[in-house]
């Protein structure tokens, strides 16, 4: 492997600026891969050959630079056998620079501004890529999926088009190879204690005007309890309640937010955090806070204290995603309080109706540094990449480890060996499979067939699921990318915007600020230029519509 050039492409990229990247990267007609590349001299550790449902293996030891996100629940091991075998089956090991949760994003920014980030960058959700685009810090993918066959295979058979299309820039590129599934999966919801529910004669609420009376009859039997106290608010306060709360109000929130969102009735984009339905989700929420219905200290408080809550019985309902669900609240619930039973419900229905948000069929994904078109191995680069992320093979391998040491399958259906427990599948085993031997690592081990992510459904998760997948699924925003000086605009309006809707909604709710505020709310977004990111939006939109005919 030969070193890279003294001044990097990514540093090169920044000089030069947007314009410079399409110049540097040789943008010809701006279909994918359809420009011509001359990649002979960048083929060191590939394989000649490589097809669909083929095993990368590289001609040569070869080793990627890689952003690792250190999972609090399974922080990184360097024994792990998920390394030992990769390195085996592929010839491929990683330098990585491990990242707290906490950390990642800004860490992800700082390095890549300092032309210091490592060659692939995991973990990055769709819109999260757009500000290192004008930088030129990272690579446009889509002038090299034709050295990804399984990439395009799953794009093809599952119509997955739309969705990536949804993701491409300007120049009619993409900078992120995303996560993909087969079908829309849901993740996060309310969790509620249902033995408590069972003594006092209540069932699980199926709408979020039910989930209010069903807190009201748990404070009324203990009051000097807040019934729902939450968790999850890392990056952003609320993250996962704001999103599901957002989705049964039709509109995207907490960690899914987005400043634009795409109004089919109205058929335009409009700012979001000023829609009806946002206002809504802020009103709902706040009223239960006053009510004393909801912690307030749940909004700001660590995972770890808002589940001593839910342990000590000061709270009977938590936000939930199946593998928490099992591994923590009811692991931990058992053990300590004598028959206590908490179950995740379906997201309950709002005045959006049963509807999951467009574009869930897309996951975090990868940016790949720019700098890895300098490398002699780059070929190889994306083979590997093909093979762990996007085969059915590196899929599998990624989520189930090593078939008679760490799995078993059969039938079709997957189990892991004895003595190794996989989200609380067997609390008393002395292994498990995340924390000893890195494999489900939500690094590596997202999207894929729906057998596949079904394969390691618990119970819980296969009933959850089961109401989730007949919900409507929302058509994804349509492609509007922007062009560069609109781009670099509207990334100086988007975050101070952002900013300022995620302030304010945390005041709202909490009270600290009345919502007969809300229409100098309004006009403080105005201020902040919010109508003018949503027309450049609009145009990018019309613009786009008009050249695709």
């Amino acid at each position: 492997m030969k070193n890279a050039a003294p001044l990097s492409r990514r540093q090169v990229l920044a000089a030069a600026g947007f314009a410079g990247l399409a110049a540097l990267t040789g943008c010809g007609s701006g279909d994918d891969g359809g420009d011509s590349k001359d990649l002979s001299k960048k083929r060191d550790g590939a394989m000649k050959e490589y097809r669909t449902g083929q095993r990368f293996k590289a001609a040569g030891p070869l080793t990627f630079s890689l952003l690792h996100l250190s999972n609090p629940n399974y922080p990184p091991k360097d024994d792990w056998l998920l390394w030992k075998e990769l390195d085996k089956r592929t010839g491929v090991t990683f330098e990585r620079t491990d990242v707290p949760l906490s950390d990642y994003e800004k860490k992800r920014s700082l390095l890549s501004g300092a032309g210091d980030a490592p060659l692939l960058l995991p973990k990055t959700y769709p819109g999260q890529e757009t500000p290192f685009v004008a930088s030129g810090s990272v690579l446009a993918v889509s002038d090299y999926v034709e050295l990804m066959p399984n990439f395009r295979d799953k794009v093809r058979r599952w119509k997955l088009t739309p969705e990536v299309d949804s993701l491409r820039q300007s120049d009619g590129k993409y900078y992120l190879l995303p996560g993909m599934h087969e079908r829309a999966k849901a993740n996060y919801s309310l969790a509620l204690r249902t033995d408590v529910l069972g003594r006092l004669g209540l069932k699980p609420p199926s709408t979020l005007e039910e989930t209010a009376e069903v807190f009201r009859a748990l404070k009324s039997e203990y009051p000097g309890s807040h019934p729902f106290s939450d968790r999850w608010n890392q990056p952003e306060p609320g993250g996962a309640l704001l999103g599901y709360i957002g989705q049964a109000h039709g509109v995207r929130a907490g960690w899914s937010y987005l400043n634009t969102s795409w109004d089919a009735k109205a058929g335009a984009f409009v700012f979001t955090g000023a829609t009806d339905g946002y206002r809504q989700m802020i009103e709902y929420l706040r009223g239960l806070v006053d009510e004393k219905l909801v912690d307030p200290e749940g909004f700001t408080q660590s995972d770890d204290e808002a589940v001593k809550k839910l342990l000590s019985e000061k709270s009977f309902a938590i936000s939930a995603n199946p593998q928490e669900l099992v591994q923590n609240y009811r692991y931990n619930l058992q053990r300590q309080v004598e028959g206590a039973k908490i179950e995740m419900i379906p997201v309950p229905l709002g005045p959006a109706g049963p509807v999951v948000l467009g574009g869930s069929r897309l996951e975090n994904g990868m940016m790949i540094s720019s700098d890895a078109l300098d490398r002699d191995d780059f070929v190889a680069l994306m083979q590997f990449v093909d093979w762990l992320w996007y085969s059915d093979e590196g899929q599998k391998f990624t989520k189930w480890g090593v078939e008679g040491v760490t799995y078993s399958e059969s039938g079709g259906g997957y189990r892991v060996a004895d003595g190794i427990s996989l989200m609380g599948s067997d609390p008393d085993a002395p292994k498990d499979l995340q924390k000893d031997y890195g494999f489900y690592n939500g690094v590596f081990s997202y999207g894929g067939s729906w057998e596949l992510v079904s394969s390691a459904f618990s119970p819980d998760e296969k009933k959850f699921q089961e109401v989730m997948s007949r919900r409507e699924q929302l058509p994804v925003d349509p492609a509007h990318p922007l062009q560069s000086v609109e781009q670099e605009q509207a990334t100086l309006w988007d975050t101070p915007l952002k900013d300022h809707v995620r302030q304010n909604t945390l005041r709202f709710i909490l009270g600290k600020r009345p919502m007969s505020e809300w229409d100098a709310y309004l006009t403080e977004l105005k201020a902040k230029n919010m109508d003018r990111l949503v027309d450049v939006h609009n145009k990018a939109h019309e613009r786009f519509r008009k050249e695709q005919g």
